[in-house]
């Protein structure tokens, strides 16, 4: 029995990476896309805007036309789109769903925690199997260095992307917290631009880098007075992220409402 899939925004870079993904997987079945009213991908064939045969099913306008015979919703859209299709698919036959999708304010984190009432939610920063082991050593090591190690985490990404630091930097940071016992808010350090003072003693830095067509580069710096150690993660391919994502959907549509991490899907 194959899992029936919905995808938000399926003729964007992440959409197509998961047709296409999706589509050479026996275990799925991709039933149908969003794309916005406004966009050139409106009612274009799922199969043809991922750069394959056509698969005779046409993007739509709304996320219950597009999941009126899903078992999973993926969305990897925006922030004001991923709540507004949670919304949508309420009294669609949708029991779970994957969310990737970062730059969430806290207001729209409770909206998604509050549908995890009713429906199996994954949530994540990102959808990697080597950030979220990064993740986990990321959380020992911090458990192990004490404060006097100051922890700096650097992401890169392509110029397009439009929030920073990145989900993935800030679920890095949330371990390096975790890890230290500490909630990510109260240790988390202003940008680092002008007169700034001397670093806070057991703070976390971000920095972002935007450029080209980067997919995704994410180091986590611990540093101390006479040594360095750097915890790496590269990203070549975008197809990582959305094999990701369908292990979730595996995994998600057989638990019962809530709002689960990649970090449960994995068992980490």
């Amino acid at each position: 029995m194959t899992l029936s899939i919905a995808i938000a925004g399926a003729g964007g870079r992440m959409g197509r990476a998961l047709v296409r993904a999706a589509s050479h997987d026996p275990r799925f079945s991709v039933c149908g896309g969003t794309e916005h009213r406004e966009g050139q991908f409106l009612g274009i064939d799922l199969g043809a805007l991922a750069g394959m045969a056509p698969l005779m099913m046409n993007t739509s306008e709304t996320a219950n036309l597009a999941a009126d015979k899903a078992d999973v919703w993926i969305d990897f859209t925006s922030p004001e789109g991923s709540v507004a299709a949670l919304d949508a698919l309420v009294g669609t036959p949708v029991k779970a769903a994957v969310v990737g999708t970062t730059g969430l304010t806290v207001e729209q984190e409770a909206k998604i925690a509050e549908h995890a009432k009713r429906i199996a939610i994954v949530r994540s920063g990102n959808f990697s199997l080597g950030v979220n082991l990064l993740a986990a050593l990321v959380e020992q090591a911090a458990q192990r260095l004490g404060p006097e190690w100051d922890i700096e985490i650097t992401e890169a990404h392509h110029r397009r992307k439009v929030d920073a630091p990145s989900g993935t930097a800030l679920l890095l940071g949330d371990a390096a917290a975790h890890g230290r016992n500490v909630k990510l808010s109260d240790a988390r350090l202003k940008p680092h631009d002008g007169i700034t003072g001397e670093r806070k003693e057991g703070g976390i830095g971000f920095s972002a880098i935007r450029g080209g067509g980067i997919v995704g580069d994410h180091d986590v710096r611990f540093i101390a007075e006479r040594e360095t150690v750097t915890l790496s993660h590269h990203a070549s391919d975008r197809a990582v992220f959305a094999d990701g994502a369908l292990a979730a959907a595996l995994w998600v549509a057989s638990k019962p409402p809530g709002l689960y991490s990649m970090r449960d899907v994995l068992g980490l």
